[in-house]
């Protein structure tokens, strides 16, 4: 027990007077939800869990003095509320969920909560909530992807023309990297509405113009990618990469300070 960082394994009573300002609590967030013929519904949650719980292991050998809370794994997930399997809540129940989590963070004495998020459904709403959580419970309060982007080995997803968004190369290779047994890759096809990468203004990834959409809008299986690209070579690489990135963060967010001081 003296090792661990995963908060539920501490008795309570231990927690009085242990954590301080300086104290960060990281709340992966993931999501049970569709992704496609060929991957487990627990995708989201197992880069939630897996980098975010190895990227607080890391950091705390670093020195930081840093917790890690268990996944949630029920989020946002209403994009693929058409598909089987898919377990989301609301908007509004996961506002007031991840709010109330602040609520006991602070509570316990912490400074700081991170929520390292798997599910990209969930981070235009974790972004509103990380300023409710700091406006009523004064912690700072951050959001830092699990999942990060790295050059494939072998040009694995580069022809996905940006549109590599859900069930596509990289989750699907970094799932081929953490549980092979889970992935099918005989009932994977090239899943790329191409038409969309042509547009200037409208689309994913940093363009100009979002828009409202559900996965089965695409005229695929509910999969916006090509996971036929997918190897677990890449896998490793993303997965080293992620959590490589999730330790710089949490560095940086130990260290920052919105005030430039003398």
């Amino acid at each position: 027990m003296s090792g661990t960082r995963r908060l539920v394994e501490l008795p309570g009573p231990t927690l009085a007077g242990r954590f301080t300002k300086d104290t960060i609590v990281v709340q992966p967030t993931g999501a049970i939800e569709h992704h496609g013929p060929h991957l487990p519904l627990q995708t989201d949650y197992l880069l939630a869990d897996e980098i975010g719980n190895a990227a607080v292991e890391a950091a705390a050998t670093g020195g930081l003095d840093v917790w890690a809370l268990p996944t949630i794994a029920f989020t946002k997930s209403d994009e693929h509320s058409w598909a089987p399997g898919t377990v989301w809540l609301d908007a509004m129940t996961m506002f007031d969920t991840v709010v109330q989590v602040g609520r006991s963070v602070a509570t316990m004495g912490a400074g700081t909560l991170v929520f390292a998020n798997g599910h990209g459904g969930n981070v235009a709403l974790l972004q509103v909530a990380l300023r409710e959580i700091r406006r009523l419970y004064g912690l700072r309060t951050f959001l830092m992807p699990t999942l990060t982007r790295t050059d494939p080995p072998h040009g694995e997803g580069e022809d996905e023309r940006g549109l590599g968004i859900h069930g596509g190369a990289a989750e699907t290779s970094i799932i081929l990297h953490l549980r092979p047994h889970l992935v099918d890759l005989s009932v994977a096809e090239r899943w790329v509405p191409e038409h969309l990468a042509d547009l200037e203004h409208v689309g994913f990834n940093g363009k100009s113009v979002s828009f409202g959409w559900l996965s089965d809008d695409f005229g695929t299986p509910g999969v916006v990618g090509d996971p036929t690209q997918a190897t677990a070579e890449y896998g490793k690489l993303l997965w080293d990469a992620s959590v490589e990135q999730a330790v710089a963060a949490l560095r940086e967010i130990a260290a920052f300070d919105p005030v430039r001081r003398p």
